[in-house]
C-alpha cells in the first residue's frame, strides 16, 4: 500500500511540474537567438527572417549540379552562386551533404573576374588562416568535412553587389547491383537529433545548429541538376524515383538527364537514377593508371550468380522500429508497411522481436517469440498504433535489442528501420562492431533524403546490407529483397591472393559476405608488369568456390581518377566510420592522405582567400543559411511546442508517467518498457 502511495504522489507532483512546463516551453529558434542563452545545445532550430535593414539573409542564389558517368566512375562538379543584394558585407555558413562514397579534390572561388584554385591544409590551420582573412577584410571560402556525407562551406566578407562562384569537384565509383545502377546525389542535410550525446571536451559540433525553413516553405535558390550517362553498350533503362526527368538520347549508348520542371525546387530530397545496362553481364574489368609516384588499378570481379538454398536455417530477427518526431507522417507511414511486409514474410521456424525507439526504448517482448500469426498480427497491431514523436536514441535502442536473450543455434539478425537524422553515429558504429560477435545487422533507411552515412555505415561496420526505402509502394518489393538476401547469401569467407602481379595496398583489406549480386571491386597500387594472376576463393551455396584471372589477358584501359578513389578507400578503412577517430596515428596517416591526394578528410579542408583587402573595417553580418526541411518531413524534426493543443501536454505527462509506473516499482537494470 505504501508503494503505491508513493507512486500516486509521485505521478500527482510530475503531473503539476509538466502542466505549468508549457510557459517555459520554447520553439528551437527562441532558444537559439536568445543573447542571454550561455549554454547552446547546437540543436537545429528553425529560421527566422533577420529584421535589419539591408542585410539580404539568402545569400546562395543557385546550386547547379553536373555530373558525367562514364563505366562506374561518375566525376561531378557542383557550383554555388552567391549575390550580396543588400547594402552590408556578409559573412555565411552553408551545410550540405554528398555520397558518403563521393572524394571532393578540387575546389575554386570566383570573384568577379577574379579566380582562386582552393588549396589543402590542415584543418586547424585551414579555419586559423579563414578566421585571419575574415577579420583582415579578405573575401574568402573554407569547405570542411564534418562527417562523410555533411560538409560545411564558410565565406567570408561578400560584399555589397559582390556575384560569387563556388565550384567543387567529386568523384565515386557507382558499382551495380543485381545488374541495376544507381547515381545518388543527396541535396540536403536532414535535422541531426542532438540528445546527450557530447564530445570528450564537453562540446558539440557546431554544424547541427543548422536553422531550417518550416514544412512546406520553398527556398529562392535554384536549384539544376544534369547529368550524362556515357555507358558504351545501349541502355534498356533509365528513370528517376525523385525527380521529373527530361532524356536526351545520343544513340542508344549515352543518355543526357535534365529537370522536366524547373519551376519546382529540387534541392529538398535526394536525387535518384536508376538505370540498366543491355547485353551480357558485367565481366570482369582492369583498370589502370601509371602516375607520377606511383601506379594505380581498379579491378571489378564479377560474383556467382546466386544460389538458392531450400533447407535455410533457422533465424532470429529483431526489428528496430523508429518512432520519433523526424518519422512523423510520410516516413513512420512507409516504415509501417515495411515492416509489415517483413514480419509477414517469416517462416514459423524463425523467431522475432520489435523494438519502437524515440526518446526512450519499447519492446514487444522480454524474449523473441515464434513468427505464429498471432504474434505477427501482434506486431502489427503495434506498429500500427504509432504516431511519431519524440527524440531518437538509437543507441539504447541497440543496447536492448543485444539485451535480448539468445539462442546459441540460431543465426541473429538485427534490422534497424530509421531515417539517421541523429548525432552520434560514430557511437552507433563503435557499439556494432564490439559486438559483430552476436549478430549481423542490417538498415534500412525511410525518406526521401535520409542519413545515408548512418545507413550505409550500420550495414559496413555490421557486415549486413543498406536499403533506402523513398516510396510507400516501394516496402514490398524491398522487403522481398531483404529475404532473398538473407536467406542465400553469394559468397562467404572470401579471399583475395595475387601471384606474379605486384599488387600493394589493396583496398578493401578484408572482404566481407558478399550478400547481392554486386561485383567485388578492388582498388590498390602497383608495380613492374602486367603479368601473372588474380585469385578469388570463397564460399557458396554449392561449396567451395574459386576464381582466377590472368592479368595479362583482361581489357585494360585509363583512368586518372583511381588516385582519388583509392585513398577515399583508404580513408574510409582507417576511418572505420570515426570509431578511430582519436587514434593519433589514424589522425596523422589520414591527415597525410588529404595532403598528398589534395582532398576533404576529417582532418583537412580546403581554403581560398583573394589577397586583397575588400572591406577594411572588417564589420560584417554573419548569416546562416537555412535549409529546407526535406521533402515530406515534418516540422517536428526540428522542433515543437509540447502543449499547444488543448490538453496535449497534460496527456503526453500523465502517459509519460504511467509508462514509468514499471520501471520505478520494480529494481530494473535496463530501461526497456514492454508493452
Amino acid at each position: 500500500m505504501r508503494k503505491h502511495r508513493r507512486i500516486l504522489c509521485l505521478f500527482t507532483a510530475l503531473l503539476v511540474i509538466f502542466t505549468w512546463a508549457p510557459a517555459s516551453v520554447v520553439y528551437a529558434e527562441e532558444a537559439h537567438t536568445n543573447e542571454d542563452n550561455k549554454d547552446r545545445t547546437y540543436a537545429p532550430y528553425f529560421y527566422v527572417e533577420s529584421e535589419e535593414i539591408g542585410v539580404d539573409s539568402f545569400p546562395l542564389k543557385k546550386t547547379e549540379v553536373t555530373a558525367n558517368i562514364e563505366g562506374i566512375i561518375a566525376d561531378t562538379y557542383v557550383v554555388q552562386s552567391y549575390s550580396n543584394e543588400g547594402t552590408k558585407p556578409i559573412n555565411a555558413s552553408y551545410v550540405f551533404p554528398a555520397s558518403t562514397k563521393v572524394t571532393i579534390h578540387g575546389m575554386k572561388m570566383q570573384i568577379g573576374n577574379q579566380v582562386v584554385t582552393a588549396v589543402i591544409k590542415e584543418k586547424e590551420e585551414a579555419k586559423e588562416e579563414f578566421e585571419a582573412a575574415k577579420s583582415e577584410g579578405k573575401s574568402a571560402s573554407m569547405l570542411s568535412e564534418e562527417r562523410a556525407n555533411v560538409f560545411t562551406m564558410d565565406v567570408a566578407n561578400i560584399m555589397p553587389g559582390d556575384d560569387v562562384r563556388i565550384e567543387l569537384h567529386y568523384t565515386e565509383l557507382i558499382t551495380p547491383t543485381e545488374g541495376s545502377y544507381q547515381f545518388v546525389f543527396p541535396t540536403v542535410a536532414g535535422p541531426r537529433y542532438v540528445g546527450p550525446i557530447i564530445d570528450e571536451a564537453g562540446n558539440r559540433d557546431e554544424w547541427t545548429a543548422t536553422p531550417y525553413l518550416k514544412e512546406g516553405a520553398t527556398p529562392s535558390d535554384e536549384y539544376n541538376i544534369n547529368v550524362t550517362i556515357s555507358a558504351g553498350v545501349p541502355i534498356s533503362s533509365l528513370t528517376s524515383s525523385s525527380h521529373n526527368i527530361d532524356i536526351g538520347w545520343e544513340e542508344n549508348t549515352t543518355a543526357h538527364i535534365s529537370l522536366a520542371n524547373t519551376s519546382e525546387y529540387a534541392g529538398n530530397r535526394d536525387f535518384i537514377l536508376d538505370y540498366k545496362l543491355t547485353g551480357e553481364e558485367i565481366g570482369t574489368g582492369l583498370i589502370m593508371d601509371k602516375g607520377e609516384n606511383e601506379n594505380y588499378f581498379m579491378l571489378m570481379i564479377q560474383p556467382p550468380e546466386r544460389y538458392e538454398v531450400e533447407d535455410i536455417p533457422p533465424r532470429e530477427y529483431i526489428f528496430v522500429l523508429d518512432v520519433s518526431g523526424s518519422m512523423s507522417g510520410f516516413p513512420l507511414d512507409t516504415a509501417k508497411e515495411l515492416i509489415n511486409n517483413l514480419v509477414s514474410g517469416l517462416r514459423e521456424t524463425d523467431t522475432f522481436n520489435l523494438i519502437l525507439f524515440s526518446g526512450t526504448s519499447y519492446q514487444m517482448s522480454e524474449r523473441s517469440l515464434p513468427a505464429t500469426q498471432e504474434n505477427i498480427d501482434k506486431a502489427i497491431k503495434l506498429i500500427k498504433e504509432q504516431k511519431g514523436a519524440g527524440g531518437t536514441e538509437l543507441a539504447e535502442a541497440l543496447k536492448d535489442a543485444l539485451y535480448i536473450p539468445a539462442d546459441g543455434d540460431t543465426s541473429r539478425n538485427i534490422v534497424i528501420i530509421t531515417d539517421g537524422y541523429i548525432y552520434g553515429e560514430s557511437d552507433i558504429f563503435k557499439l556494432i562492431n564490439d559486438n559483430l560477435d552476436q549478430a549481423d545487422f542490417f538498415s534500412f533507411g525511410i525518406g526521401s533524403a535520409v542519413n545515408r552515412y548512418l545507413i550505409e555505415g550500420i550495414a559496413a561496420t555490421g557486415q549486413g546490407e543498406a536499403f533506402v526505402v523513398t516510396k510507400s509502394e516501394e516496402a514490398s518489393n524491398i522487403a522481398e529483397r531483404f529475404r532473398t538476401y538473407i536467406q542465400s547469401p553469394v559468397l562467404t569467407d572470401i579471399k583475395v591472393s595475387f601471384d606474379g602481379f605486384d599488387a600493394y595496398d589493396v583496398e578493401p583489406a578484408i572482404l566481407p559476405t558478399l550478400y547481392a549480386e554486386k561485383p567485388i571491386v578492388l582498388l590498390g597500387k602497383w608495380k613492374g608488369e602486367t603479368t601473372g594472376n588474380i585469385e578469388i576463393t570463397g564460399m557458396n551455396g554449392s561449396g567451395e568456390y574459386s576464381q582466377s584471372i590472368a592479368v595479362a589477358d583482361v581489357v585494360s584501359a585509363e583512368n586518372s581518377s583511381l588516385g582519388y578513389l583509392w585513398a577515399r578507400k583508404r580513408v574510409e578503412r582507417l576511418t572505420d566510420y570515426g570509431t578511430n577517430s582519436n587514434n593519433p596515428d589514424v589522425k596523422d596517416e589520414v591527415t597525410k592522405l588529404g595532403l598528398s591526394y589534395s582532398m576533404i578528410t576529417p582532418y583537412t579542408s580546403f581554403i581560398a582567400v583573394l589577397d586583397v583587402v575588400r572591406n577594411p573595417d572588417a564589420e560584417s553580418t554573419d548569416v546562416n543559411q537555412p535549409l529546407p526541411l526535406p521533402l515530406e518531413v515534418s516540422n517536428l524534426a526540428v522542433g515543437y511546442r509540447i502543449g499547444s493543443e488543448p490538453n496535449e501536454f497534460i496527456i503526453i505527462s500523465a502517459l509519460t508517467v504511467i509508462m514509468l509506473i514499471p520501471v520505478l516499482s520494480k529494481k530494473r537494470k535496463n530501461k526497456r518498457i514492454y508493452v
